[in-house]
């Protein structure tokens, strides 16, 4: 008797596993955000991979130009800056079950910025100022929200993007006017940049306009996409010094294209095993293969994508690309070959008016 009792709590434990899984993958959703900077607005749509779809979810207005937004480590917190007048981040709270956003408070900007980062403790945010010739420091709270300008610096001019690596301890930022990063160490206890040694990281040829620029995974090479002539640099990232050194020079233009080029966005498959650029003229994204042992790229082809493609994002997954039309108004989800890499055909959806920047979070 005690056997067969034994045997049904054993069922029952059984079934209750299966439900909680069954319930655990019912619940699992992607979510994808797209700021658009001229309807003012943030565009919320869900990931189906199942389908290979992207579904419409809601439409959030923002009160100003939408344009660079990023996610906190731990999920709960969209902040998007407003290049237009006042200059400001607002704090959205994300609701990891709906894909919805709830406005937690906005916060002064120094100037209207491209870019904006976390540091990896989330207690700092970063900005460039394109326009304003400078990068920003603002603090964040316990509570999520954005609060003051805590530090501001002059810079070469038109800074573009400013990022931290890995450890917190080193930013750097782009000078798309200067051909240069500069070179930064921060204090996250005070949330004070000071001049890194060398304090510079000259781009050379000149007038390239250094764009985006991200690390790999292991923090062993940085690439750098160049806005005026579409080159992708490569360096080697000494994490220690936070220092580099360059090891190759490639390309997001495609062959044969003869018209103006205007390089727009970068990204590295979270598998590590490509790369992304995006070429607003042609309206293409281009696809390199990540050399493993030495971090340098190998061209694989070009994607046709929406018209004027400023933004795109791939998935942890890295099975899907989803790009972001400046010009044509809607994004495109394409799906990745994971032998090749390469972007297949896009499946278009209409999203706000410009827009311009791509986060995509799992839960």
């Amino acid at each position: 008797m005690s056997s067969l009792i034994r045997l049904r709590k054993y069922l029952l434990l059984l079934a209750g596993a299966g439900m909680m899984a069954a319930s655990g993958a019912a619940s699992s959703a992607t979510w994808v955000y797209i700021s658009n900077a001229d309807s003012q607005d943030i565009s919320v749509m869900q990931l189906d991979r199942a389908a290979g779809q992207l579904k419409p979810v809601a439409t959030v207005p923002v009160g100003g130009t939408a344009m660079p937004m990023v996610v906190s480590k731990d999920k709960k917190f969209l902040y998007v800056a407003l290049r237009s007048q006042p200059f400001r981040v607002v704090t959205f709270a994300i609701d990891g079950n709906t894909g919805g956003l709830k406005k937690l408070g906005e916060s002064a900007l120094a100037d209207s910025v491209p870019s904006i980062d976390l540091d990896p403790t989330g207690k700092w945010l970063f900005g460039a100022s394109y326009g304003g010739n400078k990068i920003t420091v603002n603090s964040i709270g316990n509570d999520g929200l954005v609060g003051a300008v805590q530090q501001v610096i002059r810079t070469s001019p038109n800074a573009h993007a400013i990022h931290a690596d890995a450890s917190g301890r080193y930013v750097f930022a782009t000078s798309l006017g200067g051909d240069n990063l500069s070179s930064w160490r921060f204090d996250a206890a005070s949330g004070v940049l000071t001049a890194n040694d060398p304090p510079l990281v000259n781009v050379s040829p000149a007038k390239t306009g250094p764009r985006h620029f991200l690390w790999d995974k292991a923090q062993k090479y940085m690439y750098l996409l160049n806005e005026l002539d579409g080159g992708v640099d490569v360096f080697a990232y000494d994490a220690a010094k936070g220092a580099m050194r360059h090891l190759q020079r490639s390309t997001v233009v495609p062959p044969g294209f003869t018209g103006k080029v205007w390089a727009a966005d970068l990204q590295i498959s979270p598998d590590g095993k490509f790369l992304y650029g995006s070429e607003r003229t042609s309206s293409t994204l281009t696809t390199f293969k990540v050399d493993a042992a030495t971090g340098q790229l190998q061209v694989v082809g070009q994607t046709p994508t929406e018209k004027t493609p400023r933004g795109f994002a791939v998935d942890s997954t890295s099975r899907f690309l989803v790009a972001a039309g400046q010009d044509s108004h809607s994004v495109s989800l394409h799906a990745i070959d994971s032998a090749t890499g390469m972007p297949g055909a896009g499946k278009s959806q209409p999203a706000g008016k410009n827009p311009n920047w791509v986060e995509i979070v799992d839960f």
